[in-house]
């Protein structure tokens, strides 16, 4: 009976063998032809963000949000809080696949790329926003690299915060939320800010 296990295993990968070069077991991502099987997480657009990602469309209905809040921290620097709506933070590692609402967010200052963030929060550190006015910008991506897109525009959101040399009395956040804006100041390292409408 031995001399048939041994007889089977060398045929068996033989067969697959067989299979394998003659194409009949294959992963494809094509449908028919030259046609590529559409994406079943929104539609790819070929508009592109300022850092060269396709956007992804996905209709207003339930699509990813996000809302940014910058605050000044005691010890110096930047605490920034996202507020997330029908999204959430993919682990580090996840494999690059689309899903609806998981991704994470990429964090910019004044249109440089600060952080990839799979949290909700982060600190920014004092050096990175200098005397000045600067945006602070959070844009929400799929775990495959595009950009989360409503109606051919990025989910993002912005505040705006300024660096001064005098230290205000009062200390408040600066809170970009989508279709409102609020006036606020901010505290050390001597600063100021105020909030944007959200892109």
């Amino acid at each position: 009976m031995s001399w048939r296990k041994w007889g089977r295993g060398p045929l068996a990968a033989f067969a697959v063998c067989v299979l394998l070069s003659s194409g009949a077991v294959a992963c494809s991502s094509e449908a028919h032809g030259d046609t590529v099987s559409p994406s079943p997480v929104g539609k790819v657009l070929d508009g592109t963000d300022e850092t060269g990602r396709n956007l992804r469309e996905v209709p207003k209905e339930n699509a990813p949000e996000v809302a940014v809040e910058v605050t000044p921290d005691a010890a110096g620097g930047w605490d920034v809080r996202l507020a997330l709506r029908h999204f959430r933070c993919s682990a580090p590692g996840t494999r690059p696949v689309a899903a609806i609402g998981r991704g994470l967010a990429q964090l910019f200052v004044d249109d440089r790329r600060i952080a990839r963030l799979h949290t909700r929060a982060y600190h920014l550190a004092a050096g990175l926003v200098p005397h000045g006015t600067h945006q602070i910008t959070a844009r929400l991506y799929a775990d495959d690299g595009t950009v989360w897109a409503v109606r051919g525009k990025p989910v993002e959101s912005t505040a705006d915060i300024t660096v001064s040399d005098v230290e205000p009395a009062t200390a408040q956040p600066a809170t970009a939320q989508p279709a409102t804006a609020q006036p606020a100041t901010a505290r050390p390292p001597a600063a100021t800010a105020s909030t944007a409408t959200a892109d």
